[in-house]
């Protein structure tokens, strides 16, 4: 792998660099000027219709951006990233998350480091469609003999966020009378209030870890399967014999890894494990096997309508040219408010309740793969890197944080995402609800990109200190995100949309967004904590002085 190209180095950075001592943003008066505007900066990705006019950019930022792509090689990495280059370098791997939706029969076929890559994925999703259908028909039943209602998927970080959030946004696709639990902390709490109301003899649970070596995860496992041993016993489904059990977690218990003897030793039978492989990093992994849970709680055809609109994408961006190539332009984007206007954070605004836990999703995706300070050949970065992504539904976001991203001192970008067709058309009083939510979303980037003069507010009547107060300077950056619905595909599409976001932001610092080392050392000193959290006075003894301090405090309070 060569050296990253320093994008600081480049002529396109240095005309950047320039444009930004100059910049003079004026939304309203570029607007008025330039009645084509909306036309240059609306792009179409697939379903999404993407307006990019309430950017602070314009035509000569904007082509600075793209010859900046152009000087840091993005198009050429994407299509080493596509051929299976082993680009995730401190790892030494391909990465490959792209061929989890490649579809049936696409040609060439892709084969790499000797692995038929499309017949070994395909592979795995028959099986898994096979799976979901007899779970979904009745054909798979509990040890009593009972149907399955309930599927408890146990991972963390990618084996959940990815689940999580798709099950709520396609919720409305959910037929089959299955109801998708999603279990992750550690935290006892979790799994404690996830089962409280469930009928082991009719829950199915899901064991996501591709090592099962995943400290949260086993530790779920265990806790779900005594958990049913414990009911099935009390309800007389089984006796509370060995052999019982066994049988017992091998009627309600399946896997996704590739983990096979661990798998097995837990109780699970090989046959019902699901794999995926090293090429697939956790937070890219939601269109593997990973999605079991929603093969069955929404069915095989969704999933694959699912894969369908990641893979569209994918096209999209082999396919396009830089200029038009819309995550391109948006991630570019994110790196002329970083690097350039000083942004430290990124607002992530659905317009649709489907979508409460898409800015969570983006969090791992964004945050994981770009937190670094180190280049893939372990040099330094020369600029700063990520953004710090987050977010909430609106309306709800409005009554909570908007006043900061309106009128604070800080610039926050927001992309704001809508759909024209709910799933819930409803009405009140003859006024359709949606149609009200979606004034909203259109006010408040209006609200954001031409504010309130001083002038304006004083015309209302408004006089002495209040007009400052109630003045909005307008020239907060958003793109606007809308879609006729969120169909599956459509989810797919955004999803898809971020992930090439955040690679060519990764690509333009030189980064490698595909480790994530900075998540181990916690982990690993979890494990040597835990003896002294039990009480090894000599693991205590080789504690800092304030986790000692804090260790007394718990061993004096914890009473239950």
């Amino acid at each position: 792998m060569s050296a990253p190209i320093d994008p600081t180095s480049t002529t396109a950075w240095a005309e950047l660099d320039a444009l930004r001592s100059a910049l003079q943003p004026d939304l309203r008066g570029w607007f008025a000027d330039d009645p084509q505007r909306v036309d240059r900066f609306t792009k179409q990705l697939v379903d999404l219709h993407v307006d990019l006019s309430k950017n602070l950019v314009d035509d000569e930022i904007l082509a600075a951006l793209v010859r900046l792509a152009e000087q840091t090689g993005v198009a050429e990495r994407y299509a080493r990233m596509l051929a299976g280059d082993h680009i995730n370098t401190t790892e030494d791997r391909a990465v490959l998350h792209t061929a989890l939706r490649r579809p049936v029969g696409i040609s060439p076929e892709l084969v790499v480091d000797g692995q038929h890559i499309d017949t070994d994925v395909h592979g795995v999703l028959d099986a898994l469609s096979a799976f979901a259908d007899k779970v979904r028909s009745g054909d798979w039943r509990g040890v009593s003999g009972k149907r399955v209602t309930h599927v408890v998927n146990i991972g963390i970080g990618g084996s959940d966020l990815g689940p999580v959030m798709i099950f709520e946004a396609l919720k409305p696709y959910a037929d089959a009378g299955i109801e998708a639990r999603f279990v992750s902390n550690i935290d006892p709490t979790d799994i404690a209030q996830k089962t409280a109301d469930l009928d082991p003899e009719t829950t199915l649970f899901i064991v996501a870890s591709k090592t099962f070596t995943t400290l949260e995860t086993l530790t779920n496992a265990r806790l779900a399967r005594d958990w049913l041993w414990a009911g099935l016993i009390a309800a007389g489904a089984i006796e509370d014999a060995d052999a019982a059990k066994t049988d017992a977690v091998a009627h309600h218990f399946v896997a996704v890894s590739t983990a096979l003897d661990k798998v097995a030793a837990f109780g699970i039978d090989p046959a019902n494990a699901f794999g995926f492989w090293d090429w697939v990093g956790g937070r890219y992994s939601v269109d593997s096997a990973i999605g079991l849970s929603l093969a069955i709680a929404l069915g095989p055809d969704v999933f694959d309508e699912l894969l369908a609109g990641f893979h569209a994408v994918d096209e999209h961006v082999r396919t396009t040219p830089l200029a038009e190539n819309v995550p391109v332009l948006m991630g570019l984007f994110n790196v002329w408010y970083n690097n350039f206007l000083g942004a430290q954070s990124h607002a992530v605004l659905p317009y649709a309740q489907q979508l409460h836990r898409f800015p969570a999703y983006l969090q791992q995706l964004t945050m994981e793969s770009n937190g670094k300070s180190v280049r893939w050949d372990g040099t330094p970065v020369t600029t700063d890197t990520g953004e710090v992504f987050w977010g909430e539904p609106g309306t709800n976001g409005q009554h909570a944080f908007y006043q900061l991203i309106h009128q604070g001192t800080r610039l926050i970008p927001a992309d704001f995402i809508a759909f024209a067709n709910p799933a819930y058309p409803l009405s009140d009083d003859g006024r359709d609800v949606h149609g009200l939510f979606l004034a909203n979303f259109l006010a408040q980037t209006k609200a954001l990109a031409f504010g309130k003069t001083a002038e304006e507010v004083e015309a209302e009547g408004t006089t002495g200190a209040l007009v400052a107060a109630r003045t909005f300077s307008g020239n907060r950056p958003t793109t606007s995100i809308f879609a006729p619905a969120l169909t599956p595909s459509v989810l797919g599409q955004l999803i898809a949309l971020y992930e090439h976001i955040t690679f060519t932001q990764g690509t333009i610092w030189g980064i490698n967004s595909f480790d994530q080392w900075g998540v181990e050392l916690g982990k690993q000193l979890a494990l040597r904590i835990a003896p002294a959290i039990e009480g090894d006075a000599d693991a205590v003894a080789t504690q800092d002085a304030s986790t000692r301090a804090l260790l007394e405090y718990y061993a004096q309070h914890r009473t239950r």
